[in-house]
């Protein structure tokens, strides 16, 4: 069993989505992360070394998402997923939520998302 840091409500503005209006102007997005790693060495030794900073994974997610442009939110939150388990050997695996946010749709939905999963083999 793993254990998890999880990042909740990281709020980003990105090009993301198949519409021409989309294509042009940067939209709100959340992004939800789930990092799964054992806890057991920095548990014990109260060490920030030991474990993942999350700090520095919501910078670099902040990065690849604004540089980006997507026209999928599945490629989006698959990208992610899997650019943070190779950027840190220690995670066992990382689930990605990505909801647009009072989307351009014809009826007032509050959010549309996806959710993606990449583990180590």
């Amino acid at each position: 069993m793993s254990d998890v840091i999880e990042i909740r409500g990281l709020r980003v503005h990105a090009i993301v989505g198949a519409l021409p209006e989309e294509r042009t102007r940067t939209q709100p997005l959340e992004i939800d992360l789930d990092l799964e790693r054992s806890f057991e060495a920095a548990a014990s030794d109260d060490n920030l070394g030991a474990t993942t900073n999350y700090a520095d994974v919501v910078e670099y997610v902040v990065a690849a998402v604004v540089a980006g442009r997507f026209i999928l939110l599945e490629t989006l939150a698959c990208r992610v997923a899997q650019s943070v388990l190779d950027e840190d050997e220690g995670l066992r695996a990382v689930t990605v939520a990505v909801r647009k946010l009072h989307p351009p749709l014809a009826h007032d939905v509050a959010t549309v998302g996806v959710r993606c999963r990449r583990e180590r083999p």
